[in-house]
This record gives C-alpha cells, structure tokens and sequence, in this order.
C-alpha cells in the first residue's frame, strides 16, 4: 500500500501547514491590543483576544507538528486548494471567538462578520456604535490579511519557492517575481506601503487617526468596513471622497499592475486589458447614471457626478462604501450598480467579483469570432491580450475555462436570488444584496442586519466563500478531498477485514 503511505504524508503535511496558518492567527488576534494604551477603558475587552489567541495558536501548534521539515515536497494545485479551503473554513470559524465570547454576536452573526472580514466584503452585522474599538479594529485586521490572502502570506514564509499550487489555489496569478516567496513579499511591500500612505492622507484630510487606519486598510483591501454607521457618507467631505476613489482603484488593480507602475513601464500599464475595460465601464456608466438616472434626484450636475462617481466605483472595485443609500434610486441606476459588482475587479487583486480580465477576454473572444467571418478560410490568427507580464496568446481552451467559470459563477449568482425571492424579498433587493454578497462588495439595501433570517445570513456566508475563493479552487479540491478520504476508508476497511 505505498500509495496509502504517500497520501498520509501528504495530508500530515497539509494539517502541518494548516496548523502554521493558525499559529499566524492566534498571533494576528492579538494584535487588536496594540491600541488599549489610547484606549485603556476598553482594557476589559484584552482578555476575549487572549483566550482566543492561546486557543488558535494551541490548535495550531498541535497540528504544525505533523510537519516534517525534511520531507516538504511541491504542493500540487488540488494540495494547495485543501489547504486554502481548510484554513480558509477554519480561519473565520475560530475568529469568530472574540464576538462570541464578549457576547456580542451569536454564533451565525459572528461567522457572518468574520468571513466578510476575510472575504473583504464589508456587510456587517456589528452595531459600530456600540462595538468597542478593539473589536472594530479586529474586523479591519481581517480584512487586511484576507485581501492580501492569509494561505499565502503565513506559508510562503515557510514553504518558499515550492509553493506555487498553494499560490495558484488562492485565486492568484501575479506571480511578479521568479518565486512564490519573493512575490509574496513584494506584494506585501506594496500592499502594506499603500495602507500606510492612505492612513496619513486620511489624517491630514481631517479623520481622526483611528478611524484613518480602518478606512485605509478597508478602502486598499476593497473590503468596507466602516467605523460610521454612514461609512464615507458621515465625513460629508469631497477631499476624502476623493482620497477614498483613489485607494478603491488602487485596491481593484491588478498587482502585476502596480509592479509595472513601480518600474516605470507607463506603456505597459496602458496597454493593459483590465486597465482600458476598467476606465471603460467607468466613462460610459458614470454619465449615464448621472444624468439620465440620478439627476432629477440630487438636482445639481456637481452633486449628481459626485455621488455617482463614488459609488460606481465603490461597487466595480468591489469595496463596498457608500455616501448615500440606494432606496430612492431609480431602478435601472440600481441594474447598473448590479452588473458593475457582478463583474468586480482585477484578477490578482484584492476584489472580487466575475473579474474584470475575464469580462474582458470574452468579449474579445467575441470580437475575434465576428472578425473571422471576414477573414479568408485559410488565413492563420494568433489572438492575444496584454496582461501584466506582457502580451499573453489565446487557446480556445483558456477561452472556454473562462466561459464555463462565468456560466457556474451566474448559475450560483441566480440560485442565491432565488433564495432570497423564497424568504418574501423583492426582486430588485434580492439581485442587488446577493450579487455583493457573491463580489465581496458590501454594499446594502437593507436586507443585511442583526435581525434578517438565519438562512439568509448563511446563503450570504456561502456565497461570500465561493466569491473570494473561486469556484474552480473549490471543486477541484473538494473532489480530491473526498476521493482521498475515501481511498482511505476503504484502505483501513480492507486491512482491519
């Protein structure tokens, strides 16, 4: 039975590496404590993250003991995408401690936080005012290390060049540089380089520091979060709105992007298929809604391309603030916002969404089709898109896995509406609440709250996973998952007989 003892350690090491990223978390739970010395009345609230942290990092020290240093081998992408899909479930599981603990959220609440937190969504069941800021600076902490994707970040450190089916699993292909260790670092570079320039314009622009730290990271990692019951819209201030419309971009961009940037390759960036599709959408959808919907609404054109621009963009990057509420808006506004979180932003970044590369890459394929009906019958065609590395050629087979992923992806989009038709929704809310809970967006119609059904909130909590994580990603691993563990059912059956 050598293939049983080669599947065993295999899986020994997946649980190791499972536990390293648990170890990672129990650390992460107590970085909310940094900030009790400015506010040392909320001391009380210390001993919810230390429980919580001496737990995760007990179960993630038993489990990281399964790795045997000598004997990592390649993870395959099936390898890489059990470990993504247990870590990922087990993450927001045991993050949900400090909530429940402190007894602010039951148990369906406080998973509904912290996979929004990871997922980068931003719909929220937290009352922030109310929330202490120890808690509020927790969610945004989840929702920095989920944009940069939490597998990747607390293994490559460990795992180093061999980690590329982990990389791929992640739902990430901008590997900048020759190894997984190396781009993941650089990554973080960047990411972490933006956060922190974010939170000192947001200073200087007039928020205080520690609403400045949660808007910044929320706003790089398209996730949400607010500490305002009217998130951007409590500021009431054109600077910050246009502060907050820089970060969104710069969050829904691709990262191979922002290398080129750095490099100084202008030409490439503008050649980039994501960039031209995204500055598209935007200068065709912005005066449209402005004028022909939202208009008649805010009366002034200043007033109407203000909000407009703002949440169009919010709602393509998939970060999910606002300035304004949705209830009065006329509905074909509300279609466009629809289809803009429906297609989301760049692969590689921290959005979500169908992604703006692959709404891209289809209707080029369209292009590509109707222009080969002029062409002569014999005549070769080499079609080709330009991508972050460069100009990258089309296999119709790479067309074909970008259409079959569309197809799961509106599937899974209209059975979750579906659901919330079932449960005495209307339509418009149902398209609207799903389609940012499946983009990660966090944008609201007011279906989200404390109080909506049970199944509602877990019907948000699945799409929520399968947004951020990628349908592929999940049933191939699934698949391997359950056919090893059955291999093995039988195996032990067969030896015990």
């Amino acid at each position: 039975m050598l293939y049983l003892k080669i599947l065993k350690e295999k899986y020994s090491m997946i649980i190791g590496y499972v536990g390293i990223i648990l170890i990672g978390l129990g650390i992460t739970l107590l970085l909310p404590l940094l900030i009790l010395p400015a506010y040392p009345q909320e001391i009380d609230t210390a001993k919810y993250f230390l429980i919580s942290a001496v737990i995760t990092v007990a179960i993630g020290f038993i489990a990281s003991r399964r790795l045997k240093a000598e004997k990592t081998t390649n993870l395959t992408f099936q390898e890489g995408g059990i470990i993504v899909i247990l870590s990922w479930f087990i993450t927001a599981l045991l993050s949900t401690l400090p909530f429940i603990l402190a007894g602010m959220l039951n148990f369906t609440q406080a998973t509904f936080e912290t996979v929004s937190g990871w997922t980068t969504t931003g719909l929220s069941v937290v009352d922030v005012t109310e929330a202490p800021n120890t808690f509020l600076l927790w969610r945004s902490i989840m929702q920095f290390f989920g944009g940069a994707g939490i597998s990747v970040v607390m293994v490559s450190a460990i795992i180093g060049p061999n980690g590329q089916g982990l990389y791929n699993a992640e739902g990430r292909t901008d590997k900048l540089l020759p190894n997984v260790r190396k781009s993941t670092k650089l990554i973080m570079t960047i990411y972490s380089g933006y956060v922190i320039s974010a939170t000192l314009l947001y200073i200087l622009a007039g928020m205080h520091w520690f609403d400045a730290i949660n808007h910044a990271i929320a706003a790089l990692s398209t996730g949400g979060f607010s500490t305002r019951t009217d998130s951007i819209g409590a500021y009431n201030s054109p600077l910050i709105e246009a502060l907050t419309i820089v970060f969104m971009l710069l969050g829904t961009t691709n990262f191979g992007v922002h290398f080129l940037l750095l490099k100084g390759e202008f030409k490439s960036v503008l050649r980039n298929g994501e960039v031209r599709i995204l500055g598209f959408l935007l200068a065709l959808t912005i005066p449209v809604v402005a004028i022909g919907a939202l208009l008649p609404l805010y009366g002034t054109l200043t007033k109407s391309f203000r909000i407009t621009a703002f949440e169009l963009i919010s709602a393509l990057s998939t970060t999910g603030f606002s300035t304004v509420g949705y209830q009065a808006w006329a509905t074909s506004a509300v279609f466009i916002m629809i289809v803009l979180m429906i297609i989301g932003g760049g692969v590689g970044s921290t959005a979500g969404g169908l992604k703006l590369y692959r709404v891209y890459l289809l209707f080029k394929s369209l292009w590509w089709e109707l222009k080969g009906y002029l062409l002569p019958s014999k005549s070769v065609r080499q079609n080709y898109v330009w991508r972050s590395e460069g100009k990258y050629y089309v296999e119709q087979s790479h067309i074909i896995q970008t259409a079959n992923f569309a197809m799961i992806y509106m599937l899974t989009y209209a059975i979750g509406v579906l659901i919330f038709l079932f449960y005495g929704y209307p339509l418009k809310e149902s398209m609207f609440e799903f389609a940012s809970s499946l983009s990660t967006v966090g944008l609201s119609m007011g279906i989200t709250s404390p109080d909506a059904p049970i199944g509602i909130l877990w019907t948000q909590i699945i799409g929520m996973m399968l947004g951020r994580l990628e349908f592929i990603v999940i049933f191939f691993a699934s698949i391997k998952l359950m056919k090893d563990i059955r291999f093995m059912f039988l195996a032990k059956r067969k030896t015990s007989s």
